[in-house]
């Protein structure tokens, strides 16, 4: 794909667009006048281009943005309503399911670029990336329960990130919450100012990306894996781990360099 190249996804041509400079791939939910809500074919387009971009070593960190007034308003609500069956409605939940747990396994740190409202499964595709940063304008909803259904798939990600009690009355009251909330709850990592956040994201992308790809990867994938581990599981994961991230060329040059009063080499992602 090109360095700049937007998605064909049939009637929904251009859905989502992909953006990549310096070893960061950007990917935008490109439907504004929806509110990016995330469609069958956006979701499609996202799995694909998640599946692609986990198996390229020139990508280093991933972006999700939303391009015109909102990150995301989460499932296209009348698309669901025009597919009522329980089996396409089955079918879009696991696709969605699918998506966010492709945000976990692929080994590039995912981070959300979050302005407008996030709400639903947008609060959730916030959830589920790895890290956040939040424009000072942005609003948080897992809003579902207002339309009487709740927002049981969302709930996944969300309690996950934040304290039960506070996931709990966002699901069961539907109301919103700013960014500043969003930040003490531990839902984002950052609040800034609208006009800043492009270069607050370009910055922490730019910071992760000049690391070790070999090491950003094992230690991503061992953080989620020994979080459902007991203790004694997750210390044992994390030895065997660490051993072979030692064993690596990276971690070798990176030490001796260290050690040598030199900068870091040049990572070869092994």
């Amino acid at each position: 794909m090109s360095a700049t190249a937007e998605l064909e996804t049939g009637p929904q041509e251009g859905v989502l667009a992909r953006r990549d400079a310096d070893g960061i791939a950007t990917l935008t939910l490109n439907r504004p006048d929806k509110f990016n809500a995330l469609s069958v074919a956006l979701l499609a387009a996202l799995q694909r281009e998640l599946d692609a971009i986990g198996a390229d070593r020139t990508v280093r960190v991933v972006v999700i943005a939303g391009s015109g007034k909102a990150f995301c308003a989460g499932h296209d609500l009348k698309e669901m309503r025009e597919n009522p069956g329980r089996e396409a409605t089955r079918a879009l939940f696991d696709r969605c399911a699918q998506v966010m747990l492709a945000i976990t396994r692929i080994p590039q740190p995912v981070i959300a670029r979050v302005h407008g409202i996030a709400t639903a499964a947008g609060c959730q595709l916030v959830a589920a990336c790895d890290l956040a940063i939040a424009s000072a304008n942005a609003r948080f909803a897992v809003s579902g329960v207002n339309l009487g259904l709740f927002c049981s798939t969302p709930m996944v990600a969300l309690s996950r990130n934040v304290g039960r009690k506070q996931a709990m009355e966002m699901l069961l009251t539907g109301d919103f919450i700013d960014a500043e909330t969003a930040h003490r709850y531990g839902l984002v990592n950052r609040v800034v100012a609208a006009e800043a956040l492009d270069d607050a994201v370009a910055d922490l992308a730019g910071a992760i990306a000049a690391k070790s790809p070999a090491a950003v990867a094992i230690g991503k994938g061992l953080f989620y894996r020994q979080l459902e581990d007991g203790l004694d599981a997750a210390y044992a994961a994390a030895s065997e781990a660490m051993t072979c991230n030692m064993m690596g060329e990276d971690a070798g040059a990176g030490i001796d360099a260290f050690v040598a009063k030199q900068p870091p080499p040049k990572w070869t992602g092994r």
